[in-house]
């Protein structure tokens, strides 16, 4: 599976943590804590994947360095 970044931030407005991965276009998700809005987060990731191979779109590689477990 392909690891992109997520950005998580709190937002006023909605009243909720939104999540995004900037190199999926509209990739965006929310939830009451943190928590919920990283479990949306990735499964909206995977939809989008999904979705733009269905498609026959190209899916971007992340572009973040790999994390290795110390």
């Amino acid at each position: 599976m392909l690891k992109y970044g997520i950005n998580l931030r709190w937002s006023d407005e909605d009243q909720a943590f939104i999540a995004r991965v900037p190199e999926l276009p509209g990739c965006i998700a929310h939830g009451e804590d943190p928590e919920s809005a990283l479990d949306q987060i990735r499964e909206a990731t995977e939809l989008w994947i999904e979705t733009a191979r269905g498609a026959g779109k190209p899916v971007p590689r992340p572009e973040g360095e790999p994390i290795s477990p110390s």
